[in-house]
């Protein structure tokens, strides 16, 4: 069973940054691809960013790109989320997942273990 845990998530001013940890379980970290998804209240859950398994390549939904960065230490069995230039419309519940295969995806469904998200509050 994997475990994923996120932490880093709280109140931030628009233009403010953040750094999102995510902590996996197991013995495996490095052979699955991992992402970023969040989700605001009524909304489904929206593809932010993935990396594949060795973490040279990388995914970013429009909406984050070039404000976002994705990285991975496979040694601590852990991924980050850089977030810089928030806006308010970054602030919903931030969850990791686990990718199926050892590649980038940005659907829900192709991705197996879910974390039990972060919140993430930008305020105007």
């Amino acid at each position: 069973q994997v475990q994923l845990v996120e932490s880093g998530g709280g109140l931030v001013q628009a233009g403010g940054s953040l750094r999102l940890s995510c902590a996996a379980s197991g013995r495996t970290f490095g052979s699955y691809g991992m992402g970023w998804f969040r989700q605001a209240p009524g909304k489904e859950r929206e593809f932010v960013s993935a990396i594949s398994a060795s973490g040279r390549t990388t995914d970013y939904a429009d909406s984050v790109k070039g404000r976002f960065t994705i990285s991975r230490d496979n040694a601590k069995n852990t991924v980050y989320l850089q977030m810089n230039s928030l806006k308010p419309e970054d602030t919903p519940v931030y969850y990791c997942a686990r990718s199926r295969s050892v590649y980038t995806a940005t659907t829900p469904r192709s991705f197996d273990y879910w974390g039990q998200g972060t919140q993430v509050t930008v305020s105007s």
